[in-house]
């Protein structure tokens, strides 16, 4: 499978929904954009990588694993994101210390976030941008833009909400409700978690 480098366009906000945000992704010899939601502390980390002049009082998580790293010669090449699941989005780091290479599996928004504190490269495979790339629409005003992209985390939201409707967990037996509670948390998807655990406690 053909790798594909992603630049990152911005961070766009939701007008809708309070704490909700997409980073989103371009296609570096293309067109396509790549949106992903991430949380409000995630976007706020990466907002502060991309923004060189910010400098936090004290360290922030992913400043401490850069921090960390660095004492320890461990250095991260790049960051693939490599799988796509009922649309979560799964990564890895590709790190090298003395010479020895190590894939160490993160959650996407860790991954970017440390991507732009090593001045890493971001790839995804080709069939991943083939399934969840969009095209938007160029707009010469700046302003249109940035409107259009906080348009497009509510389509994404919505798209998130319609893809679990509360009714599916029905017709789930308690195994697969168990199943996908595990994988709530584990995504820290703490919302849909306790949607989860509400049909379990109803059973």
């Amino acid at each position: 499978m053909s790798l594909v480098r992603l630049n990152i366009k911005g961070i766009s906000y939701s007008q809708t929904q309070n704490g909700a945000y997409a980073l989103i992704l371009n296609e570096v010899d293309g067109d396509r954009k790549l949106p992903i939601v991430i949380g409000a502390f995630e976007a706020q980390s990466i907002a502060i990588a991309l923004e060189k002049e910010i400098r936090p009082p004290r360290p922030l998580t992913h400043d401490l694993f850069k921090n960390f790293a660095d004492r320890f010669d461990i250095v991260v090449k790049q960051v693939i994101i490599h799988k796509l699941v009922d649309g979560v989005f799964y990564s890895s780091l590709i790190c090298e210390r003395d010479k020895i290479e190590e894939i160490i599996d993160a959650r996407t928004s860790d991954a970017i976030a440390l991507a732009l504190r090593f001045d890493a490269p971001i790839f995804t495979y080709k069939n991943i941008l083939d399934k969840a790339g969009i095209y938007l629409k160029v707009n010469p005003k700046k302003d249109d833009d940035e409107q259009e992209d906080s348009v497009l985390v509510d389509d994404l939201m919505a798209d998130e909400l319609e893809e679990v409707p509360k009714e599916t967990y029905k017709t789930k037996s308690l195994e697969e409700l168990h199943n996908l509670l595990d994988e709530a948390v584990a995504n820290e998807d703490y919302e849909k978690a306790a949607k989860i655990r509400d049909e379990i406690s109803k059973r």
